[in-house]
């Protein structure tokens, strides 16, 4: 195992409301069940002493949780992912952060927006952020086309942008959706030559992904794909699997000391 080598595992800890995207209504309150329900499945690997996260929190959910969202911190990194999931104003940025800091009594540094939404550099400059981790530099039909970005860590108008990890030359993504799909054999493949190439490897899912979403029948199946016992044991063989080949390690603690590309 290199030391030199940092796997950044993050999780965008949200209400869950993605069903209204495909035209299923579930109240706020059953949204936040969801979610919460999802991370309670994975707190036994986050307390793994080996593995050291980057949660990307809306303030709401911090807001309806605060015991949780404090209990990790303690050994996580606690960063933004704006104030509500389904709604955003500039303002958002700078409330969202100050409510984190407030429940945590630690400093908030990082950004992630809801959906990879694009916000200017210089609003999330004002609001007080460091580094914002919004993009994924691939080409995903339907939502977005960021092949003209660099795969890796650049300084935009005094913000450090950090992308999530895809694949050298082909810029396969390697989020929630591939780790879901993908046969893990190939998906591990898939990551540890990132990880070599790089020498880090950002990754990132979400808690309600382990929650029970059986009831929610407008999603489609590569949304719902394997069940939450069973993903719970592919995302432990993975986190395992990396820790054999690296360090994990907070984005913010990587955003440090990172080469910053033009």
């Amino acid at each position: 195992m290199s030391k030199d080598r940092k796997i950044l595992l993050s999780f965008d800890v949200e209400e869950f409301d993605l069903p209204l995207e495909y035209g299923q209504a579930i109240c706020v309150e059953r949204q936040l069940q969801v979610g919460y329900e999802g991370l309670l499945e994975l707190m036994p690997l986050l307390q793994q002493p080996f593995v050291t996260t980057t949660l990307f929190t809306t303030a709401f959910f911090a807001v309806s949780y605060p015991d949780t969202v404090q209990e990790l911190a303690s050994g996580h990194e606690i960063a933004s992912h704006a104030f509500y999931h389904s709604s955003f104003c500039e303002q958002d940025l700078r409330t969202s952060r100050e409510t984190l800091e407030t429940i945590t009594g630690q400093q908030v540094y990082g950004l992630r927006m809801p959906r990879m939404k694009h916000v200017q550099p210089d609003e999330v400059k004002r609001a007080g952020y460091q580094y914002n981790s919004s993009i994924n530099p691939t080409w995903l039909p339907g939502r977005y086309n960021n092949t003209k970005f660099p795969r890796k860590p650049f300084e935009e108008q005094g913000i450090l942008q950090v992308p999530v990890s895809v694949t050298p030359r082909l810029r396969i993504p390697l989020f929630w959706l591939a780790f879901k799909n993908l046969p893990y054999h190939l998906f591990l493949r898939l990551a540890l030559s990132t990880l070599k190439k790089d020498n880090y490897l950002l990754l990132y899912f979400h808690p309600w992904e382990w929650a029970d979403l059986s009831a929610f029948s407008a999603l489609p199946v590569y949304v719902k794909k394997g069940g939450r016992r069973v993903l719970y044991e592919k995302i432990k063989r993975l986190l395992y699997d990396l820790s054999n080949e690296g360090d994990f390690c907070t984005i913010d603690k990587f955003s440090k000391t990172c080469v910053q590309q033009p």
